[in-house]
């Protein structure tokens, strides 16, 4: 690029990358067309954006659009790995697990992809934070579309980027249709004083030269520190949404004709040849040297190796690593105690270990004194955040992507419905979708648990069923001191994301410790020994296990504290049942799909366990209904010792 604009043999080479990129969709539609393939998703009309890549530098980062096929093709990745996508082929990206479109590349700095429109906004700041804590210069740029604009992450990552002047870029591709929908008074933009003109510049996204000026200068601003930039980009979607549509049901057959005028492709081939720098002799050559690549392309690709169904299971967690002793000393502590320790451990070893809740700074220290004087002495890692649960785990994802270490936390559990989104949608999946070339380490706790009078619903909720059911990611309910700090250090050492969930009613219990250890997810205690039935529990209803064996004289109880939900410890268990073969299951949670239910729906389909028990294995759980205010609704609704007795008296019938 000169100074002033682009180079015009510049501009030839791009016109050459914009039309395979155009051939590459139009490939792709043939062969859908011939059954050859099952989805598409298309870039027409998106390609001037491809000049973007011309100001971006190797360890800037993109967090793309599915319609940033261009762009893609500029930053490196190449027709081929585009091909390779489309038929879904086991040397893609993802393995075959993604849509085409779904652009990924750890190698490129690309993002992936993930199909919920926004969702990687969130995961752009919590990178581009990372970059600045880093001490680099060097940038994000995050792309949607314009229907995404009223997703709410999308006004949660703004105004964390502008609260922190971070080096992101914002674009915004506005074709004026979310599907069948025209967005026009959809739009923030259009909707006065929402978004602030401070931040704000409208690109003509059919011209490169109007895309390079305005996007080189809020590169150029965000690499100065000056914060972040939004960038409107007007364009049009030259084709149907995707494959699984046809937009001439919805839209002006008039309108769409006219199009053809601004398509970026001839408008930037018909300046080159007004310039006498290309004539039509030539444009057809490369159109026909393109077309020849392209086929050469897509013949490959249909014919390399398709996933393998053994490896459906590979890369929903990284490699185990054996667990290190957790940094503790032996006495007399609580579990808010051992895990401050662990903290304020993990803080001092790794600069990059970064902390963000609400409330946790100092002199707060979080509702709960878990980070007492952890910002105090490490004011450059720990971080209050805004009381907005997506933004706290999605800025989670993308510093973990970036290689920094989350230990982030949401205050109560009961309040992770807003971060819900990038739960399911990036930390669980991130290391799968893209077959295992980005990795998502994270430690995410919260405060869980009711038996505390006063909570009411959302501050009593133990809900780690919802948590279990997703898969990739690592599940924990520590009892005891030695046990939290245990996984937690285990978690902070871990490539995977990892939710720890702390009992309230358990967590200033005092406890002598005498024996601190290594814990690994996946491994259960021994509470105490027995030969008649195998109590199995975790969290605050340990307490009900043990109150039991008051009432149960003579009755020889084998209490296991399961500590991991997910990995699950169901060796011992087996061992257990191999004395006792009879099983009671006691959880805080709500009894329809709770994780208690699940490991009886395993004991009972696994012949091996199953021919094990004496009697029906019983479940002790809250009923499916909410705990009210009155301590009076909280106890109607929660286990009780009588509960727990009356199952075991059952097993023993």
């Amino acid at each position: 690029m000169s100074a002033t604009g682009i180079e015009t043999s510049t501009k030839i080479d791009l016109l050459r990358l914009m039309v395979k990129s155009r051939e590459g969709d139009r490939r792709e539609g043939i062969l859908l067309r011939q059954s050859k393939g099952w989805f598409q998703v298309s870039g027409m009309g998106h390609e001037a954006l491809a000049v973007l890549a011309d100001s971006l530098r190797p360890d800037d980062w993109i967090f793309p659009y599915y319609r940033s096929r261009a762009l893609m093709l500029a930053r490196g990745l190449s027709n081929y790995d585009l091909a390779l996508a489309y038929f879904a082929k086991r040397e893609s990206s993802s393995g075959g697990r993604q849509m085409p479109g779904h652009y990924s590349s750890a190698e490129h700095n690309v993002f992936s992809v993930c199909t919920p429109t926004g969702g990687s906004l969130l995961p752009a700041t919590g990178t581009a934070w990372a970059m600045m804590l880093d001490g680099k210069d060097s940038v994000c740029l995050a792309s949607v579309g314009d229907a995404a604009s009223r997703q709410g992450e999308f006004y949660e990552a703004i105004a964390f980027a502008v609260q922190e002047k971070l080096p992101v870029i914002f674009m915004i591709e506005d074709n004026k249709y979310g599907i069948s929908t025209p967005t026009e008074h959809f739009m923030p933009y259009n909707i006065g004083g929402i978004l602030s003109n401070d931040h704000m510049v409208k690109v003509d996204g059919r011209r490169v030269d109007d895309v390079h000026e305005k996007f080189s200068a809020a590169v150029a601003k965000a690499r100065s520190g000056e914060g972040p930039t939004i960038l409107w980009v007007d364009l049009d979607r030259l084709s149907s949404h995707t494959s699984s549509d046809d937009h001439r049901v919805y839209r002006d057959l008039d309108e769409i004709a006219a199009m053809a005028d601004r398509d970026p492709i001839k408008l930037l081939k018909d300046e080159l040849i007004a310039a006498g720098s290309l004539t039509e002799e030539q444009y057809a050559k490369m159109l026909e040297e393109v077309t020849a690549e392209v086929d050469a392309d897509y013949l490959r690709a249909e014919t390399a190796e398709d996933p393998r169904a053994s490896e459906v299971m590979d890369h929903l967690w990284g490699e185990s690593r054996p667990a290190a002793k957790p940094p503790i000393e032996t006495g007399p502590q609580t579990m808010v105690d051992s895990i401050n320790r662990v903290f304020h451990k993990a803080l001092e070893n790794d600069p990059q270990t970064i902390f963000f809740g609400e409330d946790i700074e100092d002199p707060k220290g979080g509702v709960f004194k878990i980070t007492a004087g952890c910002s105090e002495k490490f004011p450059k890692q720990v971080f209050n955040s805004p009381l907005a649960e997506a933004t706290i785990m999605g800025v989670a994802v993308g510093m973990a992507a970036y290689g920094f270490k989350p230990i982030f936390e949401l205050q109560f559990v009961d309040f992770f419905a807003p971060g819900w989104n990038q739960i399911i949608s990036n930390i669980s999946t991130l290391r799968w979708r893209s077959f295992g070339d980005f990795k998502c380490p994270m430690t995410v706790y919260a405060p869980y648990g009711a038996y505390l009078p006063g909570g009411s619903l959302w501050h009593s909720q133990s809900n780690e069923a919802y948590f279990a059911h997703t898969p990739g990611m690592k599940v924990a309910v520590p009892s005891t001191p030695q046990d939290a700090a245990g996984l937690f250090w285990t978690a902070i050492n871990s490539d995977d994301p990892c939710f720890i969930f702390v009992p309230k009613h358990i967590f200033r219990k005092r406890v002598d410790v005498q024996d601190v250890t290594p814990v690994e997810f996946g491994s259960a205690r021994i509470v105490q020994s027995g030969t008649d039935v195998t109590v199995l529990t975790w969290g605050n209803t340990l307490e009900l296990a043990d109150e039991a064996v008051a009432k149960l004289p003579g009755v020889s109880l084998e209490i296991i504290d399961a500590r991991s939900i997910v990995p699950f410890d169901y060796a011992t268990l087996k061992t257990s049942l191999e004395k006792t073969g009879r099983l009671v299951v006691i959880q805080e949670d709500t009894e329809t799909c709770g994780f208690a239910q699940a490991i009886v729906a395993t004991v009972t389909s696994t012949p091996e366990m199953f021919n094990l028990l004496l009697a029906a294995p019983q479940v002790v759980s809250r009923p499916d209904v909410h705990i009210g205010y009155n301590p009076i609704y909280e106890y109607a609704a929660l286990p009780d010792v009588d509960q727990v007795v009356a199952a075991i008296q059952k097993t023993l019938e």
